[in-house]
């Protein structure tokens, strides 16, 4: 059960899953005095500078 759970970590870290989780961690350690963004701000952002600037050839 324990290997099960190691590798669900991995997907979800490689897929972006725990992306917010993540955030949340760094937030907590880094920026105590600021309120963090909320699920859906911070994920509208992530998309949001994710597809910045792609351009299509066609």
């Amino acid at each position: 059960m324990h290997k099960l759970k190691a590798f669900w970590n991995i997907v979800r870290h490689l897929s972006g899953d725990d992306a917010y989780e993540r955030y949340l961690q760094h937030y907590a350690t880094h920026h105590q005095d600021e309120l963090p963004l909320s699920k859906k701000a911070f994920f509208k952002q992530w998309q949001d500078e994710k597809w910045q600037g792609i351009k299509r050839c066609c």
